[in-house]
């Protein structure tokens, strides 16, 4: 287990706030009980903020007739539909909605070369929210395996902290299990798969990335 380096400054930051507010309370002639209570409280709070940033260790077996789940979260959606950013054709669509308390690191969920990485501005709908798809910040990515297949990924910014990031550019050649990019505090990924193709899981299922399978070619 460790932490997401880019969050190293967020994290002082808000340390920085704790600690301040700490040395307020025992100053301030608060009765010791409501002193340790909120010393405790914060201590929590602080401990919730490094546990969002956290990047578990994941054994990938990589596999170019699969595709993962680039994020740890609940299957909100599985449907077919029509993606007209890039592919231009029908596809299959599964959504990943992540909670405040999941592993918000992003995983590439196939092998192959990033011939498509854009980022659009947008509202901040609630990530679970259906429209937020189309209506959010997000950023689109699409990656074409070895075998010729082209799968979307969309990060989508959610209610709260807003801030999504990818580390991928056009031209880039990618293994499962690579970092994709973060999105912070509450987000949705949309992964849309080329048809035919199997889907093992289902509607509400848990999943977590580059375990879960999402598809197979």
């Amino acid at each position: 287990m460790r932490i997401y380096k880019k969050a190293y400054w967020l994290l002082f930051l808000i340390g920085s706030v704790v600690l301040i507010a700490n040395l307020v309370f025992l100053f301030y002639p608060f009765h010791i009980a409501v002193q340790l209570a909120l010393a405790f409280i914060s201590i929590i709070f602080y401990a919730f903020i490094i546990s969002f940033f956290r990047i578990p260790k994941r054994i990938v077996i990589p596999d170019e007739n699969l595709v993962y789940s680039p994020a740890d979260g609940k299957v909100v959606a599985i449907e077919e539909v029509f993606e007209d950013e890039f592919l231009k054709t029908n596809c299959k669509k599964i959504s990943v909605f992540m909670s405040v308390f999941n592993v918000h690191q992003n995983r590439v969920p196939v092998s192959g070369r990033v011939i498509y990485s854009t980022h659009h501005p947008g509202k901040y709908l609630v990530a679970c929210h259906p429209k937020s798809s189309l209506k959010n910040e997000r950023n689109t990515v699409v990656i074409e395996t070895s075998g010729g297949q082209q799968v979307l990924i969309r990060q989508i910014a959610g209610l709260v902290v807003r801030r999504i990031i990818c580390n991928l550019k056009v031209g880039d050649i990618v293994k499962q299990g690579e970092e994709l990019g973060f999105i912070m505090f509450g987000s949705r990924i949309d992964v849309f798969l080329p048809l035919p193709m199997k889907i093992p899981i289902r509607l509400n299922e848990k999943v977590k990335g580059n375990i879960t399978e999402l598809g197979h070619f």
